[in-house]
């Protein structure tokens, strides 16, 4: 988790929303990623740290085995990663900090149909949510992306330990 929230750093630093991400193999990373494009001219809701670490994990020659792979993050994984990651043959999540707004961990796979119904997937939050919290709060203190939003009031409204 500390690799992921060098790269929410850097992204804080380069005014994005601090998510941050590592894809890791036994021990080895073999990915990273942070939020891209979250304003300016080329603004999207494409470029999210998870996307681009997999983007990143489909150019290694061979593709390693993705079920293999434990995704960590500082912010739970929205529906869109979540279930793209998914989709894509990953199964073991690990995030600090809680999307109250868009989080795809609570995405109920058991009672949809057979393809989510039967993925044995492995959900790990809060890991040094305190770290990441403090990026968070520093962004929407700083920023406008989701100013108004949900996210916005509940993370700063959450009191961060010393």
């Amino acid at each position: 988790m500390d690799l992921a929230l060098t790269e929410a750093r850097k992204a804080l630093g380069e005014g994005e929303f601090p998510v941050g991400c590592v894809f890791v193999l036994g021990d080895e990373v073999i990915a990273k990623g942070r939020r891209k494009n979250s304003s300016g001219p080329l603004a999207n809701e494409i470029d999210h740290a998870e996307i681009t670490a997999l983007r990143t994990v489909q150019r290694i020659e061979p593709i390693p085995e993705l079920s293999e792979l434990t995704v960590y993050s500082t912010m739970e994984p929205c529906l869109m990663c979540f279930t793209t990651m998914l989709l894509s043959g990953i199964r073991n999540f690990v995030w600090a900090f809680e999307d109250v707004m868009g989080g795809g961990t609570n995405l109920p796979t058991k009672i949809l149909n057979p393809l989510y119904a039967e993925m044995k997937i492995k959900l790990t939050g809060n890991v040094q949510r305190q770290e990441s919290l403090k990026l968070f709060q520093q962004f929407f203190r700083e920023h406008s992306y989701w100013q108004d939003s949900l996210l916005a009031r509940y993370t700063l409204e959450q009191n961060v330990e010393i």
